[in-house]
């Protein structure tokens, strides 16, 4: 029996059971829109990557690391000191956190503006916020890991923000605290939430993402669509995969030299009775955020200002959420004005955050 036979009878096995040549085929056939906005289309693929990379980096970093009030800390010394290569795989899981967060929010701002979320899109464009979301809460239960002075204050002040809201936020608080403070408790809450819940939520909402993407085909810019223009196409496979490796060779590229010359810091270990350093800041994906509320008075019309803003800022996502059914009509007057709102947005969250660091 020769290697050939043997492999065609392998291929024949797998695909009696997974149908491996329909999807092969359905690659093949599947083409991709050629356009002036078509570079938002890499977004999407950057961000698997992204998420792949922190994926692979988080089991090696989870093999050595131990969530604990009195080891926590000095595992992650050990991890950047006499791991091998441990500094440098923390470094890229801390910075392709942050590359893949600012990446979702170029990719649903960019598909906002060209209100490639229109019918019948609607719940790639809601399952695509969900892992916003989550990529964010991602984001906040990592930064409690290291345990030192920084990330246990910031914990606190972030974790204190849902008491605001009222009748349900003390109890939000206290499920993420597991208690009334910060303790080792909150330290192993925020591990299980990072390695095990958030996990298995991100998965289930990719596969439902990326199903929803390939069922209704990339969307074409609405100019295109009103006028009923041809667009040409490019073979999905290989000739668009091709050119998203090109974006990821470069992309990766950049992410290792950030990480070997900006390295994540380690200060000591948090002591819980140590009063808040200054200068306490979230990470840079939430400082707007975090600017918000600080700008807020304490008192509007005998409400606590916190309040108001957490009651604000959660009206806003929803609206957010369900935008692809209030932007309902996109060519008319209502549209146009949604569109100047997402360019408002932006500014805004920039001032924000600038004001924030400045």
């Amino acid at each position: 029996m020769n290697l050939k036979k043997i492999a065609a009878e392998i291929q024949a096995w797998f695909d009696d059971r997974f149908g491996l040549s329909a999807i092969f085929k359905f690659l093949r056939e599947k083409e991709v829109p050629q356009h002036r906005h078509s570079i938002w289309y890499y977004t999407g693929s950057t961000i698997l990557l992204l998420f792949g990379i922190q994926v692979i980096t988080g089991f090696m970093l989870v093999f050595y690391y131990k969530p604990t009030l009195e080891e926590a800390n000095k595992s992650i010394a050990r991890i950047m000191t006499e791991a091998p290569l441990g500094w440098i795989i923390r470094s890229v899981h801390f910075w392709s956190a942050s590359f893949m967060i600012a990446i979702v929010f170029i990719h649903l701002f960019s598909i906002w503006i060209a209100k490639s979320y229109r019918k019948p899109r609607e719940a790639t464009w809601m399952s695509g916020v969900f892992l916003l979301l989550i990529s964010l809460v991602f984001g906040f239960t990592g930064y409690l890991l290291p345990w030192d002075d920084l990330s246990l204050s910031a914990t606190k002040v972030g974790t204190d923000i849902p008491r605001s809201i009222p009748v349900v936020g003390i109890w939000i608080t206290k499920l993420l605290r597991g208690g009334e403070d910060v303790t080792g408790d909150t330290l192993t809450r925020f591990f299980g939430f990072h390695v095990c819940i958030l996990p298995v939520f991100i998965f289930i909402l990719l596969a439902f993402h990326i199903y929803f993407i390939q069922k209704q085909g990339m969307s074409l810019p609405l100019a295109f669509e009103n006028k009923g223009k041809k667009v040409r196409s490019l073979p999905f496979w290989p000739n668009f995969v091709y050119r998203e490796m090109i974006v990821w060779l470069v992309l990766v590229g950049i992410l290792v030299t950030v990480a070997i010359f900006l390295p994540p810091s380690l200060d000591k270990a948090a002591d819980l009775m140590a009063p808040a350093p200054e200068g306490i800041k979230p990470e840079w994906y939430f400082l707007f955020l975090f600017q918000v509320l600080k700008i807020f008075p304490a008192k509007i019309l005998f409400i606590n200002g916190d309040t108001v803003a957490v009651l604000m800022i959660a009206v806003a996502f929803v609206l957010f959420f369900f935008l692809p059914f209030i932007d309902n009509k996109p060519t008319e007057r209502k549209g146009k004005i949604i569109t100047v709102v997402a360019y408002v947005v932006i500014v805004f969250a920039v001032a924000m955050t600038v004001w924030s660091l400045l």
